[in-house]
């Protein structure tokens, strides 16, 4: 997925983002690093272009174009903007998202975007923190250099004249997310939708904070750890963090706004305020609200209150359920039938279906042997397992034990082949996605090999992209061992061909599931009957926790 943002920057040193672009930087604090005599350090792979500028004059040419018309002169007039795009790395292996693809995405989209202004466009392979998502930088000057032709995104006249500043509004936000999202639908890249509320609102403040207080905590642990001692906190929350937990828990298990307020303020100490029929919360440690649509879609009253009806159905169809439990007990408690089974006297039972256990062997029972009023209470379990097993046989229409064996090996059959199904789907789904992994392992790496295979060093080239052209020999050979004509496999029909296996795995799993329980369930009921006859137990059931009968 690719998203955009969107920095406004009151810097007047344009040069500052020029270095930013062309040098290496500390994540953390955004300083440049320097090697060992003191000098920038440049970065090891990058594309730059420059739109209406060159891209290393950028910063002359924008202080002259400001004194031109005198603007950007005061301290808190926005000097430049900064428009990051950031792809999602598994562009890069499932679609050959390249660096040379991104930027020009880039310039596409600078140029369409932000005509007549003066912007660097430039291209990071390397990913925040090692990531290896590959992201565009444009950086434009907050002046427009030359007249352009009105374009329908343009609010305002003088939004397409020279000398004007770049007006960033809500609208034109849209706009341009609007545009990323049909530049990557056309180009086949991963896409979610920019313009949908998020579920979770995370600001680039509150990201930033959260990675400094994590990395705090991390130093306090060490010296904690040093000095013998256990942390008792090892991830740090950020304020919106603990308000998220705290609402999330509550909400599971409120019916109703005032379960769900009291529920807040007895076990975090959040305090709701409902205003205007708007959720706002109190951290413990702040003196102003914050409101749920800070802290994204999930936390706002429309979700909840759905969340809170959600749970409070749940709660009434329960109970109608153990009511009807209960009448069921009631009617049935004088109904008394035969055992087919049992060669001896009618036995009474009641037809209460409920999941069964084995029958406790008492002679193997060694607690039951050591202490008589827990076999007390071992035997009246077993009575209950006995007659539920009997209106089992009884309500499945089983008439001898012959029938019911029948059943069993039926079912184990089933389960046995369903299982087989299952196993060579995920086969499959597996080959499918070494394809995947390597088809795009071979189009990532793909540039690099035409660029070697043209090259006049061939060996100074490999000795620089050793990696590149190990990775695309590899999946070259890996493909060519699974193509049967060896042509390149198509990326779009792979992952068709994985959709529609993940689905055959979805459907096998079911039908094993099913067949696996229902084995279990008859395995448990011969087992008992072999009790309740006083045969000997030919099998051996899978063992079940113990009922706990105090």
């Amino acid at each position: 997925m690719a998203i955009l943002k969107h920095i406004a920057s009151k810097n007047a040193d344009y040069g500052e983002i020029q270095r930013y672009l062309m040098f290496e930087h500390d994540e953390d604090t955004s300083k440049p690093i320097l090697d060992e005599n003191g000098e920038l350090i440049p970065r090891k792979e990058y594309i730059m272009d420059g739109i209406n500028c060159d891209p290393f004059t950028f910063d002359m040419e924008c202080r002259e174009l400001n004194a031109l018309y005198h603007k950007n002169e005061s301290y808190d007039e926005i000097k430049s903007h900064h428009y990051i795009i950031s792809f999602d790395p598994k562009d890069v292996t499932e679609n050959g998202l390249t660096g040379e693809q991104a930027q020009q995405i880039g310039m596409e989209y600078a140029k369409k975007n932000f005509p007549g202004h003066q912007a660097l466009v430039c291209t990071h392979m390397d990913g925040h923190k090692g990531s290896g998502n590959i992201h565009v930088h444009i950086v434009l000057n907050s002046l427009r250099k030359y007249d352009v032709e009105r374009q329908d995104f343009m609010e305002r006249a003088c939004d397409s004249r020279a000398g004007y500043k770049h007006h960033v509004t809500k609208d034109y936000l849209i706009h341009l997310k609007q545009t990323l999202m049909d530049i990557c639908r056309r180009e086949h890249l991963h896409q979610v939708d920019l313009l949908a509320p998020s579920d979770k609102k995370i600001t680039d403040r509150e990201y930033h904070a959260g990675r400094r207080g994590q990395k705090k905590l991390d130093e306090r642990n060490r010296q904690l750890r040093a000095d013998g001692l256990m942390p008792r906190k090892t991830v740090f929350q950020t304020q919106k963090d603990f308000l998220r937990s705290a609402i999330e828990d509550a909400a599971a298990v409120s019916c109703s706004q005032e379960d769900f307020k009291t529920l807040l303020l007895e076990k975090y100490n959040v305090r709701l305020k409902v205003s205007r029929g708007r959720f706002s919360y109190l951290h413990p440690e702040r003196n102003k609200y914050i409101t749920g649509r800070m802290l994204g879609t999930h936390y706002e009253e429309d979700n909840l209150r759905e969340l809170f009806k959600e749970n409070a159905e749940r709660e009434k169809n329960k109970k109608k359920t153990v009511d009807v439990e209960k009448c069921n007990i009631e009617s049935e408690k004088a109904v008394t039938s035969p055992s087919n089974l049992l060669q001896e006297e009618a036995v009474s039972v009641l037809f209460i279906k409920s999941d069964l256990r084995l029958v406790v062997d008492l002679q193997a029972c060694v607690k039951a042997q050591q202490n008589a009023a827990y076999a007390n209470k071992v035997k009246l379990s077993n009575l209950k397992e006995m007659a539920k097993t009997v209106a089992y046989i009884q309500e499945h229409g089983y008439d001898t034990r012959d029938s019911l064996e029948d059943s069993f090996s039926e079912i184990k059959s089933h389960a046995s082949s369903s299982r087989k199904d299952l196993k060579s789907v995920e086969d499959n789904l597996r080959k499918v996605n070494e394809q995947i992994h390597y088809t795009g392992q071979y189009l990532a790496n793909k540039p690099v090999y035409q660029k070697f295979v043209k090259a006049k060093n061939k060996g100074q080239f490999q000795q620089e992209h050793p990696t590149e052209i190990a990775l695309y020999e590899a999946a070259r050979k890996f493909l060519k061992e699974q193509s049967a004509d060896g042509k390149l496999p198509s990326m779009k029909l792979l992952k068709a061909e994985k959709e529609k296996l993940l689905q055959q795995k979805k459907d096998a799993q079911k039908t094993y599931h099913y067949y696996q329980d229902y084995q279990k369930e008859l395995n448990t009921v011969c087992s008992n009957v072999d009790k309740i006859l006083g045969h000997p137990n030919t099998r051996q059931p899978k063992k079940q926790k113990s009922a706990d009968i105090s």
